[in-house]
């Protein structure tokens, strides 16, 4: 049977505003998975686990706190870890997209949180610091009840949007919906290579669309994304590749072409220096934390 990823299904119900796990264990292995809700995961003692956040994966520090957006594929296993039993000390929160309204989330005092809930779209590994500041409060959250305990959350969701050295984790095109918003012009150009990504995508014609310079167009793409209008492109299929190593029992082969990428070799190698790894070798990584059923 193929292997899937589950959709988790939360015991949040519709009157409800949030809930804590918080829990102890020695085992620290969670399939990937995902959810509509927001997913607030804090992680003590557990140096050597390795955590997957969409098409991002790492080996997570002795604390760890991050902020997973509606939907976007999460898990952990544990990998190199050898600390003793009953140590990892996990809190997990869970809370519905629409917690905090709209219209609410536009007034001035709540606008970093609105930024912070677009950022969590691919996910926020967050500081040390920004660990310290928030960890007592996550520590205590679940022996808050009634309107404490949701003031106190959100307390601790204004102190880490305002927090520095946020995190993004996983590419832009691997997210499930498009909250990318750099500028009206650089956002018409991401479009347009999301719709061509698999196609050849010519310099000109991009800069076309910008009624602008190739050089002109260039250079305004570096300032904006940072990267080369080359790899902006290169980052964009792989957001597609990564989701097709996942998701599909595609080839490797297959996917590269599919994706844009003209020969194998080309794609092996500019996908190892994003992820660290081969695409076979991510693929087998995801692989073994699915459940197949």
């Amino acid at each position: 049977m193929k292997d899937v990823i589950h959709r988790e299904i939360t015991p949040l119900k519709d009157n409800d505003c949030f809930l804590v796990f918080d829990r102890t264990k020695a085992d620290f292995n969670f399939p990937i998975h995902f959810h509509p809700e927001f997913e607030l995961n804090y992680i003590a003692r557990g140096k050597g686990a390795k955590r997957f956040v969409g098409d991002h994966m790492t080996e997570i520090d002795e604390k760890e706190l991050v902020l997973i957006g509606p939907n976007l594929y999460h898990g952990w296993e544990n990998y190199h870890n050898a600390i003793l039993p009953d140590e990892i000390h996990e809190i997990t929160i869970q809370f519905p997209r629409d917690l905090f309204g709209n219209d609410m989330l536009e007034k001035n005092v709540l606008k970093p949180i609105k930024e912070l809930f677009q950022n969590a779209q691919r996910g926020i590994a967050f500081s040390s610091s920004a660990i310290k500041a928030v960890e007592d409060k996550i520590l205590t959250l679940s022996k808050k009840r009634g309107f404490d305990s949701f003031i106190e959350l959100q307390s601790i969701l204004y102190d880490l949007a305002i927090s520095r050295d946020q995190k993004l984790l996983t590419n832009v095109s691997f997210q499930r919906n498009n909250d990318f918003h750099n500028s009206e012009k650089i956002e018409k150009v991401y479009h347009f290579i999301r719709e061509n990504y698999n196609k050849k995508i010519k310099l000109e014609e991009a800069a076309g669309l910008l009624n602008m310079s190739i050089v002109s167009f260039t250079r305004l793409i570096k300032q904006r994304t940072g990267k080369s209008f080359v790899d902006f492109v290169n980052e964009i299929r792989l957001g597609y590749a990564t989701r097709m190593l996942i998701e599909t029992t595609k080839s490797v082969g297959e996917i590269c072409f599919d994706c844009g990428f003209n020969n194998i070799s080309n794609f092996n190698r500019i996908f190892k220096k994003k992820q660290g790894v081969t695409p076979s070798e991510f693929r087998n990584s995801f692989t073994g934390l699915r459940t197949v059923y």
